[in-house]
């Protein structure tokens, strides 16, 4: 065992994830259309009162594009940085890496339409 936890080198290391969060909306498009879909999905939970249980599928399905969009891009940018020049194999690497997101993206659209669908046409 090492000893106790380093609580400053645990604070700088959130500190970075954090500058991380905010690049990653500040500089990164798609990100922020994500961002703008759960600004409206949090708006139409609350309005529908979707359920707890309802409310975890959701903050999972948001946070899982999240997460796929930061390492899409983190990955799109060492891929830059090591081949800055076309290259076909980075290009896969790239277009695989985006797929990736492209697939959470679907499911949270699937999740998204189970929760609200019978909501919205119980309005009707």
């Amino acid at each position: 065992m090492k000893g106790p936890i380093n609580i400053r080198k645990a604070l700088r290391s959130f500190t970075y994830a954090g500058v991380g969060i905010f690049n990653l909306f500040r500089f990164e498009n798609n990100a922020r259309i994500h961002l703008i879909a759960c600004i409206l999905v949090v708006i139409a939970g609350v309005f529908f009162k979707i359920s707890a249980t309802e409310w975890a599928l959701i903050v999972m399905q948001v946070a899982l594009v999240w997460a796929a969009e930061a390492f899409n891009t983190s990955i799109e940018k060492l891929a830059d940085l090591v081949s800055p020049d076309y290259h076909p194999v980075i290009k896969i690497v790239k277009d695989t890496a985006a797929a990736g997101v492209l697939i959470l993206a679907i499911s949270a659209v699937i999740v998204g339409s189970i929760v609200f669908i019978p909501k919205v046409l119980l309005l009707f």
